[in-house]
């Protein structure tokens, strides 16, 4: 996509999210936009879908979330905020949004894709109440303090993937050191930033939440004595840092609220520091650091003892997670792991999700011959999908249909069993970044078993989910009555009629 082509995108858009002035927000994500909005309803979905370069729209309460892929989303992000800033500036306009208008009117009428959709937007809408509950939400705005970390830990974790592959084939060693140090040092400090990201998702002065959470990595705490021991620079890790910027958001609250006008610059934030720090040392650090240690300790001997039963209910649930919003819960928990371990070894399993959900596509689009407007679907969500992002075919396939969403989840448990398998004979591994899946997470893997060996099995785990996922959907995934309704072209649009022109019946092909 070229820049043109980026800039047109964003312009598609913006008319449709309510224009400049409806726009609170800009943000983007590895695969979404992330628009905040002002009044949500002006926002024109139907017509968002139908925009070229847009794969899917996500329902959420806070934001609006557009999926644009991996690469894309990040060239139309600036161009859609160089937009807003021109939008604002200049006089309003209210532009047609033709290109738009000429993609859907030139869709083939297919019936069934369009009830199709209808299904999937009812179905993203019913999700959409269900995951209104308190806990829920807050799920989601952690999961809001970690997604824009996710860039660093992607581009970290390929560093330091490169360097460990110099330093194992022996090849440009003066090189090896900076690359390691390039790749490590986002990590060494990602307290920092997982302490300014939660005070600015809760509502307190970011600065001051990053200050509390630099005491965890500090290296002058190995100094400090709590409960009879030492502490260690980095103990408890995002977990101390996430708990010791809400404390400090609590704090500042507390204080903004009763000191004096004239004192508050110089008590809130000392207090803000000072009493959260001093609870950092002498308690969460302590007890986040058990609580990190024992996620490892558990994610390792569950692989590693439970193996392909512990991979095949990893895989064959996650979609089941993703749509009861409860996925969220798993980011601070790949972040420790790969805080700990340098990889999180979830991920390589949980990505088996998406494997079932190709192969049940694929079989869909196999089973269903004459039905040219969700072949074109599955041709176009497709791509996405063999890169991880599965909004699209998850909404608009294999949710709406029922069946093909059980059969998906079926190929993401054999998907997940193989890895898991491999893992307990000897072969751990997973992903030093969380974000990408699919065949964008070759790049991201690390193992204890050589590069070939965990580039294999994952390969490998890829093929059994997506042959799984087909031969389940092709076998079990349509009842009778769903391929007599489904499997047939849209009727042709018949001519108006005079009395003078009778009515011919159609020749049969």
């Amino acid at each position: 996509m070229t820049p043109d082509k980026h800039r047109a995108t964003a312009a598609a858009i913006l008319p449709l999210v309510g224009g400049p002035d409806n726009i609170g927000s800009v943000a983007h994500c590895m695969t979404r936009l992330r628009i905040g909005l002002h009044d949500r309803s002006l926002v024109d979905e139907a017509a968002l879908r139908a925009v070229p370069g847009v794969l899917g729209v996500v329902e959420d309460d806070a934001t609006c979330q557009i999926v644009l892929g991996p690469g894309a989303v990040a060239r139309v992000t600036p161009a859609f905020e160089a937009l807003v800033t021109e939008g604002r500036t200049a006089p309003p306009t209210h532009p047609a949004p033709a290109e738009v208008r000429t993609a859907a009117s030139a869709e083939p009428p297919g019936v069934t894709a369009d009830e199709l959709a209808a299904r999937g937007a009812a179905l993203r809408q019913a999700r959409k109440a269900r995951n209104a509950t308190p806990f829920k939400l807050f799920l989601r705005r952690i999961a809001n303090v970690f997604v824009p970390l996710i860039p660093a830990l992607i581009g970290c974790g390929i560093i330091a993937g490169l360097g460990g592959l110099l330093a194992n084939l022996g090849w440009v060693p003066a090189l090896v050191p900076a690359l390691a140090a390039i790749g490590s040092g986002f990590m060494s400090l990602i307290a920092v930033f997982v302490g300014h990201n939660t005070a600015k998702e809760f509502g307190g002065t970011p600065v001051l939440g990053g200050a509390v959470a630099a005491v965890v990595v500090f290296p002058g705490v190995a100094k400090v004595e709590a409960f009879g021991q030492h502490l260690s620079p980095g103990q408890g890790g995002v977990l101390g840092a996430l708990a010791a910027a809400l404390l400090a958001v609590r704090v500042e609250r507390w204080c903004r609220r009763r000191v004096p006008q004239a004192l508050d610059v110089l008590l809130t934030p000392t207090l803000t520091v000072l009493v959260p720090g001093l609870v950092t040392l002498y308690g969460l650090m302590t007890v986040a650091g058990a609580l990190s240690t024992g996620i490892g300790t558990f994610a390792d001997r569950l692989l590693a003892t439970g193996g392909a039963v512990a991979g095949l209910v990893l895989g064959g649930l996650f979609l089941p997670l993703v749509m009861l919003g409860l996925h969220q819960a798993l980011i601070p928990i790949h972040t420790t792991l790969i805080q700990q371990s340098g990889y999180t070894v979830l991920l390589p399993i949980l990505a088996m999700a998406g494997a079932g959900q190709v192969g049940a596509a694929l079989a869909v689009y196999c089973r269903l011959p004459h039905n040219p407007s969700l072949r074109a679907t599955i041709r176009s969500a497709l791509p996405a999908g063999l890169l991880g992002v599965g909004e699209p075919l998850i909404y608009g396939v294999s949710l709406p249909l029922g069946r093909p969403f059980v059969t998906a989840c079926v190929g993401g448990a054999a998907g997940g069993a193989f890895v898991g398998l491999f893992n307990q004979l000897g072969v751990a591994f997973g992903s030093t970044a969380i974000g990408p899946s699919g065949w964008a997470l070759f790049p991201l893997l690390k193992g204890t078993s050589g590069m070939a060996a965990t580039v294999a099995v994952y390969a490998g785990g890829l093929a059994v989910g997506y042959l799984t996922g087909f031969a389940a959907t092709y076998f079990f995934g349509f009842t009778r009555r769903m391929l007599t309704e489904l499997n047939a072209a849209p009727a042709p649009a018949t001519p108006p009629t005079t009395p003078d022109q009778p009515t011919e019946a159609p020749a049969l092909a």
